[in-house]
C-alpha cells in the first residue's frame, strides 16, 4: 500500500459532478431555516450561501493565470443573496458555472492557493470536489439522510487534509503533541503515516519509516475512507473508528 493517492483533473471534476446533485436534492427537501447539525449555528440557507459564495470566489481568481493572492483571501458572502427556493436556484447557477469553468481550466495554469505547495490551478479542481462532498454530507444530515463519501474520493480527501490543510497550519486543536499516527482506510487498501512534531506535521512514505525510530507516542485508527475523512473534518467523532494507542494524537489531525 502507498501513502498517497494522486488524483487528476478528470477525477476531481467527476467527483464534483457526482456531489452537486445530491447537495441540491437535500437542500431542496429541507426548510430554509432547518439547522445543519454538523455546522453549528448554520441553517440550510447559510450552507447554501456559503458553498455558492465559495464557487463564485474560486471562479474569480483561479482563472487569472497569476500566483499573487486575490484581493480578498477570505470568501465573502455578499449581502442580499436570495432566500428560500430562490437560494437553491442561485446555488445551482453558481455550481454550473464553476463546473464549466473548471472543465475549461488547465490544471497547470499558475494560480494562487493558500497551501505550501505548487501554485497551480489543479489545486482548485481538487479543493472544490472535496468542499462539495463534505458540504453535501452536511446538507443531508440536515434531513437525517447522510450518505458516505464515495471511497476513492474520500481517500483523496483524507490525503488532502494531510498534505494540504495540516501543513498549511489549518489545524483545529493544539499543536504541542509529538508522536506517530497510522491511519488505514479499510475499504480502499490505503494507509497513511504521519509524524507529529509540535506544530510540524510530516506525511511519510511507508518506506521511510524504520522500526528502530523512537517515538514518544503512537496512535492507530482504521475505518472506511468516508469515516476517516469526516472525522478529520470534525463531522464525526474518532470513536467511529477502530482506535488503538494514544487516541489524543488523533485530535491533533482535525481541521474542522
Amino acid at each position: 500500500m502507498t501513502s498517497r493517492l494522486h488524483g487528476s483533473k478528470d477525477f476531481w471534476i467527476a467527483g464534483l459532478r457526482a456531489e452537486g446533485p445530491p447537495f441540491r436534492d437535500a437542500v431542496t427537501q429541507a426548510s430554509p431555516d432547518t439547522p445543519v447539525p454538523s455546522c453549528p449555528d448554520w441553517t440550510v440557507t447559510d450552507l447554501v450561501h456559503h458553498l455558492g459564495s465559495i464557487y463564485r470566489w474560486v471562479r474569480g481568481h483561479a482563472t487569472r493565470g497569476v500566483t499573487s493572492p486575490p484581493e480578498s483571501r477570505r470568501v465573502p458572502v455578499p449581502e442580499g443573496l436570495p432566500t428560500g427556493p430562490a437560494a437553491v436556484e442561485w446555488w445551482h447557477d453558481e455550481y454550473t458555472e464553476l463546473v464549466d469553468t473548471l472543465e475549461a481550466l488547465d490544471p497547470e495554469l499558475p494560480a494562487w492557493n493558500w497551501a505550501p505547495q505548487a501554485k497551480k490551478a489543479g489545486f482548485w479542481h481538487r479543493r472544490m470536489a472535496h468542499e462539495t462532498a463534505v458540504h453535501r454530507w452536511d446538507a443531508q444530515m440536515a434531513i437525517a439522510a447522510g450518505e458516505p463519501v464515495e471511497a476513492k474520493l474520500a481517500v483523496d480527501g483524507v490525503s488532502e487534509v494531510l498534505d494540504t490543510w495540516l501543513p498549511a497550519g489549518r489545524r483545529h486543536n493544539p499543536t504541542s503533541r509529538q508522536g506517530m499516527v497510522h491511519l488505514v482506510a479499510t475499504d480502499a487498501s490505503q494507509e497513511w503515516f504521519l509524524r507529529l512534531r509540535g506544530e510540524g506535521v510530516a506525511l511519510l512514505d511507508t518506506g521511510t519509516i524504520l522500526d528502530t525510530d523512537e517515538h514518544p507516542a503512537r496512535a492507530y485508527a482504521a475505518g472506511t475512507a468516508s469515516d476517516l475523512l469526516l472525522a478529520l473534518y470534525g463531522r464525526v467523532g474518532f470513536e467511529m473508528l477502530e482506535v488503538t494507542g494514544d487516541a489524543t494524537l488523533l485530535d491533533c489531525l482535525r481541521t474542522g
